[in-house]
């Protein structure tokens, strides 16, 4: 039987009168949902939004973007931990993008190119002291000299960088973009007082009294000792005071035999400088192997470079001397990891003892703050307290860094300087906190990779990327998130529900929109998700 069409549609020649959106029960929406690597970046970098901009082949676009949040991106570059391409929904697919390497090769373009940071927009009449030229201090000291605040970094030492300085090698971080990054702060107007300790309570009260504020972020820089080892032994050598010798040009001179102790970074780099210096080397480390806290590629490196990993054992002693050397007792153990950070147990193998013939021995196994002159501020477990803010509770006093956190990589230093310095502007101007709920973002379901072409990810090298490997590397982005006028959700709507805005972007038209979800599955990106409705 044939059915007549309605007298409207045949009158006007259009189906617009059939409002189909009455069927549905949910509505797509364009979001510009948070990114999986954002969240996980320390210093909650735009990371989608930078690469876009270095794969369109903006790269002072990019670099004006990566710098909005953190100050030395070529740093982080050769030494983040990248806990963002752990995070990566690329590697669902194939490979996590090589976002250390693509900030590398962005960071070093500026330094090349002589890329500096735009003044400040604003002067304020505050004045903040930050205590302490590291990673945290310099970051806390951008951020709020960007916002307009005048500020004075007071360093005990007589050159800025801290740890990036004396506690990495410069096979790791070169020195040329070290002092590059730092130096470019300087044009902002950041003064730094060199040779000025804050050592004593009163030292430090004084400097409360004549600033606005004061973030503290001295580090940590106390080394954590072994009762087992004499602490004058001539055999001795901090493993700070190694690194910091070795990257000064001025190593001690050692036996052939050296024994590293502990398993993290610190002790991957002093083992791979002595390495280098040309000692034996062994490390000796509580951690199974796949426990190392080294960052695995570390691990690795000091591995292929000749450095012999003890893995599961400890040292219980040093006994008489073999030779002209020294005999190291040693046990097997059980290693037991506690609920927080840098909590741990370990039960001892019976019957598991050896020994380990050695000239030398460097313990690496953390430091801790001096906390003496911050007797007036709150502390716990041998930190300065803070929330997440950086905020210590006391009065325009803000703690970060190693001083105070056991979250102990360069990048978050920069994050809590960059997160201290958004609180003390908003405390400075008269402000209240503003509570956020934390955004979900972008699984790697959401993600269409059909138009997604597998492709390896691009080789890490020392020498890092160049301007093609980078731009390459950077299509491998997904964009998670991010809306890039792709045009899918405008080609693939069966109902032509979705129209071009005048501005830019997309808007859905709900009275034609059924609610079948094709954008949402059609989305290269994620960036369009249903929303339902309750009628």
């Amino acid at each position: 039987m044939n059915m007549p069409l309605p007298p409207t549609a045949w009158t006007t020649g259009t189906t617009e009168v059939f409002k189909t959106g009455t069927w549905r029960t949910a509505l797509p929406e364009h979001v510009a949902a948070p990114s999986p690597c954002h969240q996980a970046c320390p210093v909650s970098g735009e990371i989608a939004e930078w690469i876009a901009l270095a794969r369109a082949g903006d790269l002072r676009g990019a670099w004006d973007v990566l710098t909005s949040n953190n100050p030395f991106p070529a740093i982080a570059g050769h030494v983040c931990h990248r806990p963002c391409e752990a995070a990566c929904n690329r590697k669902e697919w194939d490979e996590p993008v090589a976002i250390r390497c693509l900030e590398r090769a962005v960071g070093e373009m500026a330094l090349k190119q002589g890329w500096q940071f735009a003044p400040p927009v604003q002067q304020r009449d505050g004045h903040i002291a930050v205590v302490g030229a590291g990673p945290s201090g310099l970051s806390a000291a951008y951020h709020l000299r960007r916002r307009g605040w005048r500020v004075t970094v007071y360093e005990q030492g007589g050159q800025a960088g801290g740890l990036m300085r004396h506690g990495i090698p410069d096979y790791r971080l070169p020195r040329e973009v070290l002092d590059g990054e730092i130096a470019r702060l300087g044009g902002l107007g950041i003064e730094i007082r060199y040779g000025v300790p804050v050592a004593t309570p009163d030292g430090f009260q004084q400097l409360r009294d004549t600033h606005d504020a004061v973030y503290v972020a001295v580090g940590a820089g106390v080394p954590k000792a072994l009762p087992q080892l004499p602490a004058a032994a001539p055999w001795l050598v901090q493993g700070a005071t190694y690194l910091a010798q070795a990257n000064a040009g001025t190593a001690p001179r050692l036996g052939r035999r050296v024994l590293v102790i502990g398993g993290g970074s610190a002790a991957m780099d002093v083992a791979r400088s002595a390495k280098r210096a040309g000692h034996d080397v062994t490390v000796l480390a509580l951690e199974p192997m796949e426990r190392l806290p080294a960052q695995r590629e570390e691990v690795q490196e000091a591995l292929h470079e000749g450095v012999r990993i003890v893995d599961g054992a400890m040292l219980r002693n040093v006994a008489p001397a073999i030779g002209d050397g020294l005999a190291i007792r040693c046990v097997r153990v059980d290693f037991i990891p506690g609920e927080r950070r840098g909590e741990f147990r370990v039960e001892p193998v019976a019957n598991s003892d050896f020994l380990l013939g050695m000239d030398a021995v460097i313990p690496a196994i953390g430091q801790d703050a001096y906390l003496l002159p911050f007797a007036s501020l709150p502390a716990q477990r041998g930190l300065l307290a803070s929330d997440e803010a950086q905020a210590t509770g006391a009065k325009a006093v803000w703690a970060g860094g190693d001083v105070a956190s056991m979250a102990r990589f360069v990048t978050e230093a920069i994050g809590m300087g960059k997160r201290a310095a958004i609180d003390i502007d908003r405390a400075l101007r008269g402000e209240s906190r503003v509570a956020r709920e934390p955004e979900a973002g972008v699984s790697a379901s959401a993600i269409a990779t059909f138009y997604h072409a597998k492709h390896a990810r691009a080789a890490e090298v020392q020498l890092g990327l160049d301007v093609e490997q980078a731009l390459e590397e950077a299509s491998r982005c997904f964009s998670c998130g991010r809306c890039t006028s792709c045009d899918n959700c405008f080609s693939y709507c069966p109902d032509l529900a979705i129209v071009h805005k005048p501005e830019g972007g997309y808007a859905v038209l709900a009275d034609y929109c059924k609610g079948c979800g094709i954008c949402v599955r059609e989305c290269p990106t994620g960036a369009i998700v249903m929303r339902e409705e309750l009628r």
